[in-house]
């Protein structure tokens, strides 16, 4: 029993000393500083919602935030985005709004490093003249650039073809991909054959907004597609050969041979056909349906006869839904009102401006037809009415 109360006293005063030992640096802390939070703020990356953040900091829509949140699943806080965010915004001076664009765009564009990655494209585009403003107008266009190694390289090259940084802009609104390629592949032997037809690369550039696939298909099926247009009678030397060239790099022989059967099942010679694609190349890039719809439309209906529409073949491009229906609907009812004094030549009501056209026509006899404006409009947007009285 003595023993036994020995030992009882001795670790007693052992507990008690405890408190006045000096805490070792290597222990646990006894308070945990998360458990003190409420939970919503114990961890920015349990709280941190990508969709939420692309609405509230990058001012993406519902729909918009939730498409590319699915390419951001990886990113578990707002660090690196907000460091992107602020080098854009305070360095560059972009836009909220183009910051919201390049971000639906590439939502990636977020994940990149800024002094790694960013910083160094931008210096190298300074180091090419760019000013601050042009660097930052490149950035809703093409910002999955700025993480490509040729973006320096292929700025200076493509600012050398199309002679201006306002045209090089209006490119890439259709085909931001040029910043990103590798010229040596394809761009640089397409634009030297283009060359050796004779063509400005700039208006090449600028024709459709197709055009640019002239840059970055294959050298041999490029020239292919050179042959297609010339047998076609299409000299390089005429306007229509970059609209005709831009179409056939985007159509293959089968589905051009198709649409040149439909053409001539419906009543046109073959020379009718080439005189039609040698005016307006477009032609061939309708599709066999829309082709079909027009003729119908045009011969059936509005009462045309073939030889017309040779000599007019846009009338084969226009929406007959949107544009060519309404119109014809519109004019019946002023010619049964008797309120046109002279026949008007189809093609020319067919081929205004909107604007125009209902200046003219519309506005011009809303007093002697009332509700004509509504039912125009109503037409224009593809909606069944009642017509007009």
């Amino acid at each position: 029993m003595v023993v036994v109360s020995h030992l009882q006293a001795a670790l007693s005063r052992i507990v008690r000393s405890r408190s006045r030992l000096p805490a070792s640096p290597y222990a646990p802390p006894l308070v945990f500083p998360h458990r003190l939070l409420p939970s919503s703020a114990a961890s920015s990356s349990d709280s941190f919602s990508v969709k939420d953040y692309l609405v509230s900091r990058c001012g993406l829509t519902q729909a918009q935030a939730l498409k590319a949140a699915a390419r951001l699943s990886h990113l578990r806080s707002r660090a690196k985005p907000e460091a992107v965010l602020t080098y854009l915004e305070s360095t560059l001076g972009v836009p909220a709004a183009d910051v919201g664009r390049a971000v639906v765009i590439d939502p990636n564009f977020l994940c990149s490093n800024v002094e790694r990655t960013l910083a160094p494209r931008v210096a190298e585009l300074r180091g090419l003249g760019l000013s601050q403003d042009e660097i930052a107008r490149l950035v809703p266009l093409a910002p999955n650039s700025f993480r490509s190694k040729f973006l320096r390289g292929n700025v200076e090259f493509w600012l050398a073809q199309f002679g201006s940084f306002d045209t090089l802009l209006h490119v890439l609104r259709w085909s931001s991909g040029l910043l990103t390629m590798n010229l040596d592949k394809t761009a640089r032997p397409n634009v030297a054959f283009l060359r050796q037809c004779g063509l400005d690369i700039s208006k090449v550039a600028c024709t459709t907004l197709f055009s640019t696939r002239l840059f970055t298909m294959n050298l041999e099926a490029f020239k292919e597609t050179v042959q297609r247009v010339e047998e076609l009678g299409i000299d390089c030397g005429a306007r229509t050969f970059r609209q005709a060239l831009a179409i056939f790099a985007l159509t293959g022989k089968e589905v051009v041979s198709r649409r040149i059967q439909l053409l001539l099942s419906v009543g046109f010679s073959k020379d009718d056909v080439l005189a039609m694609v040698r005016k307006q190349p477009r032609v061939l890039g309708m599709s066999e349906k829309k082709l079909q719809g027009n003729m119908d439309f045009l011969v059936r209906d509005v009462g045309l006869e073939l030889p017309y529409i040779v000599r007019r073949p846009a009338l084969l491009m226009y929406s007959v839904e949107r544009r060519l229906l309404p119109r014809h609907s519109l004019l019946k009812v002023l010619k049964a009102k008797e309120l046109l004094k002279n026949d008007l030549d189809y093609y020319f009501t067919a081929s205004l401006g909107e604007k125009i056209f209902v200046e003219k026509f519309v506005h011009g006899f809303e007093k002697q037809v009332p509700g004509l404006i509504d039912d125009h409009a109503s037409k224009c947007l593809g909606k069944v009415t009642n017509g007009i009285a």
